[in-house]
């Protein structure tokens, strides 16, 4: 499979190069199941977790594929959040899949699976359409038919209404139920332009480089073309991700910008990281303001040693 460019065009909201000069992360982090393809293969493998880092899995859902619809895809992507030195964060988008025609509980059970291979702390569910089925299944327990392990609910922690919805006591509340209006579809497409324009998205590189790289390690040249091909696949997913998004088109009313795509094209992988990043800045600012309350607090207990009180003529 190969991914096609075709560069920006006339009323995109997204320039190619501020996009594709953040495509600096190297090698993917893979499921096991793609990892261990590779004897050798600890570049690729989901790494422990950092001080202070954050995971964000995010998903746009969709049920159905088919001639007529060519444009529905659920389309994830996880997002590795690393603090800074400048106590802000970056976001680099380790792993991006797309996936069609699956089921409800099909499309939970993969999330949730995901949810934990990958050890996220959040998953951001487009829950104004099909996706509110999958959020239903994910606030109950789900079972693996293959398996028979069991995945315990979840719960939402944006929104009380959707949190109702868990009746599980004490599920975790990690899932950021999205429920998508003019004023904050404008702002999420806003902060992901100016994301990539200010060098705080970083993406996969180029699928060339990628298999590049992949042909270094042991191993892989020993792969089936369809092994080396699902190892590929984040990379090509990437370019799909870029001209997905110059090719956008976008119309401004009152000061709010409205995305849309052309007919027959896709708005999946928009979706889906836009809504990721969105939560990204949000989390961003929680901990800054965090920071800056310690800060403060600390401030308030710095007690300065009395000035000395000199007597005239001896001593103190």
């Amino acid at each position: 499979m190969e991914a096609t460019f075709f560069g920006d065009e006339d009323g995109s909201f997204f320039e190619f190069d501020s996009i594709a000069k953040n495509r600096k992360i190297q090698y993917p982090m893979l499921p096991d199941r793609l990892s261990t393809l590779l004897p050798n293969g600890q570049k690729l493998r989901i790494t422990p977790k950092q001080n202070g880092e954050i995971r964000i899995l995010s998903a746009d859902i969709a049920l159905m594929s088919s001639k007529k619809n060519n444009n529905d895809a659920t389309a994830i992507f996880i997002n590795q959040m690393l603090p800074t030195k400048s106590g802000r964060y970056s976001n680099n988008i380790v792993y991006c899949d797309s996936a069609e025609g699956l089921h409800t509980e099909d499309q939970a059970l993969m999330i949730r699976k995901l949810y934990d291979e990958y050890r996220c702390d959040y998953i951001v569910l487009d829950c104004a359409g099909v996706g509110l089925g999958v959020f239903d299944a994910l606030v109950r327990e789900l079972v693996d038919p293959a398996t028979g392990e069991s995945y315990p609910a979840l719960s939402c922690c944006n929104s009380p209404e959707m949190a109702e919805r868990c009746t599980v006591p004490g599920a975790e509340k990690v899932i950021w139920a999205i429920k998508g209006n003019p004023a904050f579809n404008s702002e999420c497409a806003v902060l992901l332009r100016e994301g990539f324009r200010s060098g705080k998205i970083r993406l996969l590189v180029t699928e060339y480089d990628g298999e590049g790289a992949l042909s270094e390690m042991r191993g892989y040249a020993n792969l089936s073309p369809q092994e080396k091909l699902s190892l590929q696949m984040p990379y090509i997913h990437t370019t799909l991700l870029i001209n997905e998004l110059v090719k956008l088109q976008h119309e401004e009313n009152s000061g709010k910008i409205k995305v849309f795509e052309r007919s027959g094209m896709r708005k999946d992988r928009y979706s889906s990281l836009s809504y990721n990043y969105f939560v990204s800045t949000q989390l961003e600012r929680k901990q800054q303001r965090r920071n800056n309350s310690d800060q403060n607090i600390s401030s308030m207990f710095i007690f300065k040693p009395p000035k000395s009180i000199l007597k005239k003529g001896g001593g103190r």
